[in-house]
């Protein structure tokens, strides 16, 4: 069996650790003997969008030895995925040994839908989600892995009705430091995201990317639910019809619906 190693992500370290919990019980679920490198921190996103890339550089040296020994990396955030798969090479090219072992990483890394879908073949067949819900495609996610399918397939084969919202692939407004360096425009692309999603009239708004989820429940009003895919297909995949509406009520319990 092949260790496939979780990494994490600093969002879902740091403010979303139950979206780390299912990412694992999925991965199991799957089949997999699930890792845990204690030793991860940043994967160096943040210095590179700042232009800091020496920084960025080395924390992408350091997550290059910290998951170099394993067979398979997964990443339940597609732009930490988007950064080790397509950055890092660019990144470590002035060093050779470091851009040939950047190559070999990124090419056993996969964001969790698509490793779920592409490498295991899994999905929660004969789950009976019973949710309404729509799909919010991330820029890193669709643009720079192309990986928009995937989620789609897991969420229907988990019994989800997935209502298309309009320009679901339109950025939420989170965009990592650009939320924080322009707020007022970051918060009108939020706004008219959830305006575009609540028109789909889904129970559950469905991202696979930490920022977009935590930027979305940061404006989304009393009663709408932000849901991480690994946590709907989690409780898809306990089996129980009411699994997801009992997720939502325990988000909503713990204000995690966001302010109004």
């Amino acid at each position: 069996m092949d260790r496939v190693a979780l990494c994490v992500t600093c969002l879902v370290d740091q403010v979303l650790p139950e979206v780390g919990a299912a990412s694992v019980r999925l991965l199991r679920r799957a089949g997999c003997n699930v890792q845990f490198p204690t030793e991860q921190t940043c994967c160096g996103q943040p210095f590179f969008n700042s232009g800091r890339h020496r920084e960025a550089a080395d924390l992408a040296r350091r997550t290059v030895e910290i998951f170099e020994p394993f067979d398979t990396v997964v990443v339940p955030s597609g732009s930490c995925a988007s950064m080790i798969k397509v950055e890092y090479p660019h990144l470590l090219d002035p060093w050779p040994d470091w851009c040939r072992r950047a190559g070999a990483l990124a090419a056993k890394t996969y964001e969790l839908t698509q490793f779920l879908v592409e490498r295991a073949g899994w999905s929660p067949v004969d789950a009976n989600a019973e949710t309404k819900v729509t799909y919010h495609d991330s820029c890193h996610m669709c643009r720079l892995l192309d990986i928009r399918d995937q989620p789609r397939q897991l969420l229907r084969d988990s019994g989800c009705q997935v209502e298309e919202m309009e320009h679901a692939d339109r950025c939420c407004g989170f965009g990592g430091l650009f939320s924080l360096r322009m707020p007022e425009v970051s918060n009108a692309m939020t706004r008219e995201k959830l305006q575009q999603a609540q028109k789909a009239s889904a129970q559950v708004v469905v991202t696979a990317d930490p920022g977009c989820l935590m930027q979305m429940r940061g404006l989304a009003a009393d009663g709408v639910q932000i849901a991480h895919i690994a946590t709907v297909l989690d409780a898809a995949a306990s089996g129980e019809p009411a699994a997801m509406k009992s997720a939502a009520a325990a988000a909503a319990a713990n204000g995690e619906g966001g302010p109004s």
